[in-house]
């Protein structure tokens, strides 16, 4: 992991872009599963509402975010880092905070994305249900993930 300091505070507006450039490159990096024409049309929903979301930001030491967070409840609605940034361990410190300011207990994730399944069953969720599709009904099924331990 990088030795600067981080931090984690709340998105602000002038925060938008980079939030959706964080988005695109963690997607970019995980998601190669995703039809152009999928990947173009849920980018724009991502720019559209994700910014306005209340998210929880890791920033560096210059207020740079790296990576996000977006709560449902306990449940975790969103974790993205900057796909230049993977395997740094700032996916991990969102997920603590998640667990310590949320209380987080569940999640969504998709299954064609193993790192990311691989990386929420290191900390102990296990799979505790699939769909068939996203959310928007596009054909990439999506694996409900439960904290056990």
């Amino acid at each position: 992991m990088n030795a600067q300091p981080l931090n984690i505070r709340t998105n602000r507006p002038e925060d938008a872009d980079r939030i959706v450039e964080i988005w695109c490159t963690s997607v970019d990096a995980t998601h190669d599963f995703l039809t152009t024409e999928d990947r173009v049309s849920i980018e724009a929903l991502v720019a559209e509402h994700i910014p306005k979301a209340t998210l929880d930001l890791l920033v560096d030491d210059t207020d740079t975010p790296l990576a996000f967070l977006k709560m449902d409840g306990q449940m975790i609605d969103a974790l993205f880092v900057a796909g230049d940034r993977l395997g740094e361990g700032l996916g991990s410190a969102l997920l603590r905070h998640a667990f310590e300011t949320h209380g987080a207990t569940t999640l969504e994730v998709n299954e064609q994305n193993p790192q990311a399944v691989a990386f929420y069953k290191r900390w102990g969720f296990e799979v505790t249900g699939r769909a068939e599709t996203d959310d928007h009904g596009r054909p990439y099924p999506t694996l409900t993930m439960t904290l056990t331990q």
